[in-house]
């Protein structure tokens, strides 16, 4: 170990081995999350605080609150329930009640030790009992007939942690942190400028770090807990700012590239407007004309084109299409499912044939010298657009000269994964044009904050034809009445989807799940025609009944969630979803909207299993009152946060270590201004603050 940090050290370069306790295995451990200095652990913030600076009298004890009483033991003795139980009940001088202490696991050591008369401190979580408000193995201070031990001076941190370290560990540890920081606040180095922390009244990082850390008995727990605290805000401000400099950086780096000027004559463009059977939206006309617009330019265009199910994304990337290839480009469409890419194929060839372009499709499924074929065509003069998977900007597929990317979902591929695709274009020291689409309504001011470097278009209208779907929420214990629904609609004429749900992600196991569910409604609708789609048939497999329920062949398609986006069947018209208690709204929203592509009235019944937890519940009372993607999404951030939603989680895609950008909303202007200050005036604070929040994934920010 070392004899410790100079004076003058920055706090980012003393390693956690210079700390008190850290030798070789500690350290690992903290590695593994990320924390390697001591100012990681600075930046290792509790998740909550227990309040241990105050004894709260026995009447005024509330259940579902973590507290600390203290009094006399009145009485012992064992319980014998369900299950075998030392029972120790506490009064305090108030005299107006008491409290039953509960020990499942008890030695008679600790039973003998808990007699009548004996004095303790206890800290736990209050619950009703059957007879009395009880705590369930509190931790408890035996202080006799002396005076109480003294209070703690502040609230008690609870540190995020990993395998091996204890609560107890973390204190220590950021007790030693906190202590260097004491020594020479500027061995922590303040990037927001000072006319920055006084326009907002911040306080300073340090102060803040102080706080969060070690919070006075007096603070509010309630300002910490709900993020209001100045301390918290102050952080989360760091963070926002950074994360726009990372991403402003990256725009102001791709606005130095060149692009081809995608003009076109409109031949082409006009030719498919007179063709299609409806009128485009005024919504459809304006981000058509944005698109538009940045084709022209000599720089890359990069648009986030945000669009609610059913609003007509496709035919506006299909215009762009023409566009490129009127300029003599190639378009490359990708998707993240092949069944996705393959709807996408459907959709093109329909427009673009009777244009004499016929769309090429390549994805993971073509090998061998199909797939040859299909790369060389890429290469060559036959495909002037192409549709498929990620399987499109593998390593050896080489673009004659590829001008426009679309990427359909893209929160599903990653920033990283987006980035990379400029490198398919490359050609004479130019970038293709990338146009981002996704069915996900986000939130304008999240978009403008996780994309930052992307200009924003939305479609924020529905056409006309569109119906609004009456949703319901049923228990499966009716699972026989929903049935029988199916049955009457099929009768009808009109079509159904159901789709199946597991929690287990074993892609095995809810494939098992949709052939047995349809296996079984088969047997209960034996005049029904059924399908079955899931994500391990081949496509060959899956196509014809795709094809066959679109044709109205079947008249209900059994599947798992692969349906959620790229179907398109105007005749279906009732959507049942089984567990939907599992899936987030962002999902079950694109999953309902699979029907109301028609004329005719649809509706989706969501059939849970009782009991619903609170959350649950809450989703879906929310999905049956509104029908509008923006709002449900808006909801959708508030109860899971945006990691879960956009999918980031997954991708390796935009993080957020403490601040929640649905949740600090209101912080938002303020961050893309100070990013703007910044970047003008103090650019040598650009690297430092991305880094501090970014770490490793400060690569994005140099792309």
């Amino acid at each position: 170990m070392s004899t410790g940090p100079s004076k003058t050290q920055a706090l980012n370069q003393v390693p956690v081995e210079e700390l008190h306790g850290v030798g070789p295995k500690v350290a690992e451990q903290l590695a593994r999350i990320g924390i390697t200095s001591v100012r990681d652990l600075l930046f290792h913030l509790p998740l909550r605080y227990q309040d241990r600076s105050r004894v709260v009298p026995i009447a005024d004890l509330e259940p579902g609150t973590e507290v600390l009483v203290e009094g006399e033991i009145r009485d012992v003795g064992i319980g014998y329930g369900r299950r075998r139980s030392l029972k120790v009940w506490l009064a305090d001088a108030s005299e107006q009640g008491g409290i039953l202490l509960r020990f499942f696991h008890f030695s008679g050591k600790q039973a003998a030790a808990l007699k009548p008369g004996t004095k303790l401190r206890c800290f736990g979580e209050v619950r009703r009992g059957p007879q009395s408000l009880e705590m369930v193995h509190p931790e408890y201070r035996h202080y006799g007939r002396a005076e109480p031990p003294p209070l703690e001076d502040s609230l008690t941190p609870i540190y995020p942690t990993t395998e091996g370290l204890q609560q107890s560990s973390w204190r220590l540890l950021t007790d030693q942190a906190l202590a260097l920081l004491e020594q020479d606040d500027a061995m922590l180095e303040e990037w927001l400028p000072r006319e920055v922390l006084e326009r907002f009244r911040f306080p300073t990082l340090a102060a803040a770090l102080r706080l969060l850390h070690r919070p006075p008995a007096a603070t509010s727990a309630a300002a910490l807990r709900d993020r209001r605290h100045p301390a918290l805000r102050r952080l989360v401000f760091d963070e926002l700012v950074a994360h726009q400099l990372g991403l402003r950086r990256l725009r102001y780096r791709q606005q130095r590239i060149r692009a081809p000027v995608l003009s076109g004559d409109r031949r082409l463009r006009a030719k498919l407007l007179a063709g299609l059977p409806f009128e485009l939206t005024a919504a459809q006309h304006r981000v058509t004309e944005e698109i538009a617009r940045d084709l022209q330019r000599p720089h890359p265009m990069l648009r986030l084109l945000q669009g609610d199910v059913g609003s007509g994304k496709t035919v506006v990337a299909a215009l762009a299409s023409l566009q490129a290839v009127e300029s003599g480009r190639q378009v490359a469409l990708m998707a993240p499912t092949e069944l996705l890419s393959e709807q996408h194929l459907r959709n093109l060839r329909g427009w673009l044939e009777p244009l004499g372009l016929d769309p090429l499709w390549l994805t993971g499924r073509h090998k061998g010298r199909e797939r040859a074929e299909l790369v060389a065509r890429i290469a060559g003069e036959g495909a002037p657009v192409m549709v498929g998977t990620h399987a499109l900007f593998q390593d050896d597929v080489r673009f004659r000269d590829l001008g426009l990317v679309i990427v359909d979902e893209q929160h599903r591929f990653g920033v990283h994964q987006r980035m990379k695709l400029k490198e398919k274009g490359a050609r004479a020291a130019q970038a293709p044009h990338q146009l981002i689409m996704t069915a996900t309504p986000i939130p304008r001011s999240l978009a403008m904050t996780l994309y930052a470097d992307l200009d924003l278009s939305v479609i924020d209208e529905l056409p006309p034809d569109r119906t609004p779907v009456t949703t319901v929420a049923v228990s499966d214990g009716r699972r026989q009445e929903v049935i029988e629904r199916v049955r009457d609609a099929c009768i009808q004429g009109r079509q159904a989807y159901w789709v199946c749900t597991l929690i287990d992600e074993s892609e095995a196991l809810q494939c098992r799940a949709a052939e047995d569910t349809a296996e079984a409604l088969a047997a209960s609708l034996p005049e029904l025609r059924v399908g079955l789609v899931h994500g391990r048939l081949k496509a060959t497999e899956r196509e014809p009944v795709m094809a066959g329920f679109a044709a109205g062949e079947l008249d209900l398609l059994v599947a798992t969630t692969l349906i959620e986006v790229g179907v398109d069947v105007p005749n279906a018209s009732l959507m049942i979803i089984e567990n939907p208690e599992r899936l987030g709204l962002a999902q079950l929203h694109q999953l309902r909207g699979r029907v109301g592509r028609g004329s005719v009235r649809s509706h989706c019944v969501l059939l849970y299993h009782a009991p619903l937890s609170p959350q649950a519940r809450a989703r879906l009372a929310i999905l049956r009152e509104s029908s509008d993607g923006f709002e449900i999404a808006r909801k959708d951030l508030k109860l899971r946060g945006p990691g879960e939603v956009l999918g980031t989680r997954q991708t390796g895609g935009v993080q957020f270590r403490i601040a929640d950008p649905a949740g600090d909303e209101h912080l938002l202007p303020a961050a893309r201004q100070t990013a703007d200050l910044i970047l003008d005036r103090y650019p040598g604070h650009v690297r430092p603050l991305i880094e501090r929040w970014l770490g490793e994934r400060v690569e994005y920010g140099r792309v």
